[in-house]
């Protein structure tokens, strides 16, 4: 289940709130029980093993295309 990062304008506080996609928008009271509260633009951070090899596995080429990937497509 995605979790959405929110600030409370009132108290300044920032929480965390677990809920389906479906309710991303709904706003989210403080856990202060404040109600103006303002929902955040968070970041993704994707790790891999990158291109170090380890286990023998070779990095994947670079390549075009148009998504940018070795897809061949």
């Amino acid at each position: 289940m995605p979790r959405y990062e929110f600030r409370c304008r009132a108290c300044g506080d920032t929480f965390e709130v677990n809920r389906p996609m479906a309710q991303a928008t709904e706003p989210a009271a403080c856990p202060q029980g404040h109600a103006d509260t303002v929902k955040l633009l968070s970041t993704v951070a994707v790790t891999g093993r990158g291109s170090s090899g380890i286990g023998g596995a070779s990095p994947a080429p670079a390549g075009g295309g148009c998504c940018g990937g070795a897809c061949g497509c």
